[in-house]
């Protein structure tokens, strides 16, 4: 199991895979911890928890270090994400025993009411692109109420992997309550039989959850998942369009494009498409490409070079389908994995850059015959996760976000992020099952109804 930075191509290190004895040493030993954690209160709980969050913040440089050695991310947006994963610690600190304090139910009986228990072990299996948020934002509300948890990492982030269990393991918590499990995909399947996992997390690829799905079903076990994303952004003609524009080309952009609920798909009326994309391109062309150490990039490398080198491919056979690239769209020469924002026009559907989810910084722009043709296109996506309206009509961007625009997350006049206050998550193959706030605590639990007559 290799790391390597994107960037230089380095090897940075080489990591073991787990035997089967060491798979199951872990298993044990953190199904061990998991039997003494269920019964701690929620006082103990968050006491570790904010622990956890102090850690976080005191080490901030070197873990944004090692995200940005690992996987290529700039290293600001780097820092932001670890303190992300702070405030998600201390959200669910902070709010887990009122998520999931007993709810008294009036049923004409003594006494009626619904309790929340923990599960037991559950099994994360996570992707690269945010080494640490993916994790905390699974694993904080699942320790917060009172499971164990397992993660299975991308392979070429093992560091950040095993940084995450040190942080955990130092926080105070049960010494392996939180293990990590260093094993290839291949072996994923095994760990769900295990009659002491009880339930799957999988943020990752439609395929990787349809595997995951099929295995947790045929064990009778509950999974969560959250997949890929094409994610529209419609602007409207009565859209502030240098303010789309600068939204549009962030929300793009975000993390070198690798992330599930991007800016994927931008879906222009014809009465503004082109002042949109004059801005939109300068917005896209301002953007500094390079060494993702230095604070001042915006862009990193794409976090490996065959993930690169499959964007770039998309991009070719869109181009020879008919689409035509306006920014970009060419490999850079010297060395690292490194692909330029890209913007392609006269996208149409039979292209992968209209059918397919593009990660990377690469944007297609869609020419809308208006603002119903708009909401078609959007919702023409086999994908559900994110998307966006740009209008200065709020009351009507708030109508289409509710009730026209197909997806788990919509935006006006911004781009869709994560928030531990808000449930996330997709529709279609984008997933099922929700992620934070009260929603998320609640996936993995055992919601008892206790009725005394």
């Amino acid at each position: 199991m290799k790391s390597v930075n994107p960037a230089t191509g380095a090897l940075i290190r080489e990591y073991p895979a787990y035997s089967p004895e060491q798979v199951e040493q872990a298993i044990a030993a953190a199904h061990t911890d998991f039997l003494r954690w269920q019964g701690t209160d929620f006082t103990a709980r968050g006491r570790h928890m904010r622990r956890a969050a102090e850690m976080l913040r005191g080490d901030a440089v070197r873990l944004a270090g090692l995200m940005t050695e690992e996987m290529g991310k700039p290293i600001r947006e780097a820092r932001a994400e670890i303190e992300k994963c702070v405030l998600v610690c201390e959200y669910y600190a902070e709010h887990a025993p009122r998520f999931l304090a007993d709810e008294e139910v009036e049923t004409g009986v003594l006494r009626s009411f619904i309790a929340y228990q923990p599960m037991g072990l559950i099994l994360a299996v996570m992707p690269w692109n945010f080494p640490f948020w993916q994790v905390f934002r699974f694993a904080a509300p699942a320790l917060m109420a009172g499971n164990g948890a397992l993660l299975k990492h991308a392979s070429s982030v093992s560091g950040c992997a095993l940084a995450i269990e040190e942080i955990f393991r130092h926080a105070g918590f049960p010494e392996h309550l939180f293990r990590t499990l260093l094993i290839g995909s291949e072996r994923v399947a095994s760990v769900i039989e295990d009659r002491r996992v009880m339930a799957v997390t999988l943020t990752g690829s439609a395929a990787a959850g349809r595997a995951v799905a099929a295995k947790a079903g045929a064990c009778l076990k509950k999974t969560v998942l959250e997949l890929g994303g094409s994610d529209p952004y419609i602007v409207l003609q009565d859209a502030d369009i240098p303010h789309a524009a600068e939204i549009c080309a962030r929300s793009r952009l975000l993390n070198g494009g690798q992330s599930c609920i991007a800016a994927k798909r931008f879906i222009i009326v014809p009465e503004v498409y082109e002042v949109f994309l004059t801005a939109f391109t300068a917005a896209m062309r301002a953007r500094n490409l390079g060494d993702p150490a230095d604070p001042v990039t915006d862009i990193g490398p794409q976090a490996c070079f065959a993930l690169r080198d499959a964007l770039h491919n998309q991009v070719v056979e869109s181009i020879a389908r008919g689409a035509k690239c306006v920014l970009g769209g060419e490999i850079p020469a010297g060395t690292g994995a490194f692909y330029p924002p890209t913007i392609l026009t006269e996208v149409a559907p039979g292209m992968p850059a209209y059918e397919e989810e593009l990660f990377g910084p690469v944007a297609s722009v869609i020419r809308a015959r208006d603002e119903v043709d708009a909401l078609r296109i959007a919702n023409g996506s086999r994908f559900g996760l994110g998307g966006a309206v740009f209008t200065r009509d709020l009351e009507k961007g708030a109508r289409l976000a509710r009730e026209s625009i197909e997806s788990g997350c919509v935006a006006v006049n911004d781009f869709v992020k994560s928030d531990p206050r808000l449930p996330f998550g997709g529709i279609r193959e984008s997933g099922y099952g929700r992620e934070l706030s009260s929603f998320g605590i609640r996936e993995f639990v055992n919601i008892k109804s206790v009725v005394i007559g």
